[in-house]
């Protein structure tokens, strides 16, 4: 039995945009008291926001217990971490300052507690990338955020389901942009980020992994456009030289249409539509959004803010539950490989004698 089973891992747990699902999908998520039992959620957030939705959602079954610092953490409950103290008008499905002032201030104040070693890990609930922005926030999404909070030298965004892997080479970049990005430098970078994490955070020895061309038919030999020839090939020549496997490139449509992603164990798509509109489609839900490269363990939902349907209470967990699960795993399997890695020479020496 691993540390982690022994010991539940304390996941944080930020509310996202406080007029958006974010507080809805967790509460339905920590109604199961099964969750307790797999991990200590700390939710980041205030008192008041979380009263707001269980009043809203007509959940007073939803018990938690209030902490301003973790001497108080209790691991048979959920946690709410408050994050701030005033008075804060919520109003779901309303686009204002109010709502990405508070989500920045709740993700603060995790990564701070992250670094600190009180949570082992971070689920997060959704921002609006616009509603954001500030002097202190000046990202396109959580993803550079975090690569800046944590100091790493580069990221992936890496979306996981049971069916595929898909990470992607450019994340929310203008299309009128993304060629500037397809150079053999950022596809090589790309690819080791997502073997390393392919080895270290889901237990595959010897990868496999699938590049999608950019241009439509992976530029049919350069008849439509150059870069697959220019920069994509010459990346995957390097890159299987270092011993990578990897295969490609390949033209999407047919790639995701003939179901050739089963045969891979990631998939590296060139810009964010192009990975993501197929991964939404076949994952039936169940997919999640990892932040690969980081020192810690960051997961969300692959769905944004919903303000279309905030405050109704129908939106689906389900995504949701499964970044924590998925948290969980990486976590474990992190434990796993160190252990298994660790002082290999006395293992093999042991093993002799």
């Amino acid at each position: 039995m691993s540390n982690l089973q022994i010991n539940k891992p304390v996941i944080g747990i930020t509310i996202g945009d406080i007029n958006s699902i974010g507080a809805e999908i967790i509460i339905k998520t920590f109604l199961d008291n099964r969750m307790m039992e797999f991990c200590t959620p700390v939710i980041f957030a205030s008192n008041k926001t979380i009263n707001f939705y269980r009043k809203l959602m007509n959940e007073n079954s939803f018990n938690y217990q209030s902490i301003k610092d973790f001497t108080r953490l209790n691991h048979k409950q959920v946690n709410v971490y408050n994050c701030w103290e005033e008075e804060v008008q919520i109003t779901p499905g309303i686009l204002n300052e109010a709502g990405g002032k508070y989500a920045a201030r709740a993700l603060e104040v995790a990564i701070q507690c992250l670094k600190d070693g009180h949570i082992q890990g971070l689920v997060t609930a959704p921002i609006h990338k616009n509603n954001i922005q500030s002097q202190q926030f000046n990202y396109t999404g959580h993803t550079p955020y975090l690569k800046a909070a944590f100091d790493a030298k580069d990221v992936l965004m890496f979306m996981t389901a049971d069916n595929m892997r898909v990470g992607l080479l450019t994340e929310h970049v203008p299309l009128a942009d993304v060629s500037k990005y397809v150079t053999k430098e950022n596809i090589l970078a790309k690819l080791q980020l997502m073997k390393e994490s392919l080895v270290k955070d889901f237990g595959i020895d010897k990868p496999r992994i699938a590049i999608l061309g950019l241009n439509p038919h992976a530029g049919d030999e350069g008849l439509i456009g150059k870069e697959e020839i220019e920069q994509i090939i010459p990346a995957i020549r390097q890159a299987k030289s270092n011993g990578t496997l990897c295969f490609g490139p390949y033209s999407a449509d047919a790639f995701f249409a003939r179901e050739m992603y089963v045969k891979f164990d990631g998939v590296l798509a060139m810009y964010h539509d192009q990975g993501l509109i197929p991964f939404k489609s076949l994952a039936s839900g169940e997919g999640i959004n990892y932040t690969a490269g980081l020192g810690i363990v960051r997961t969300s939902p692959d769905h944004g803010t919903a303000f279309d349907i905030a405050g109704k209470n129908v939106a689906d967990p389900s995504s949701f539950r499964q970044a924590i699960f998925t948290c969980l795993d990486i976590l474990e399997q992190r434990e796993r490989y160190a252990e298994n890695t660790r002082n290999p020479l006395k293992k093999t020496e042991l093993a002799s004698e």
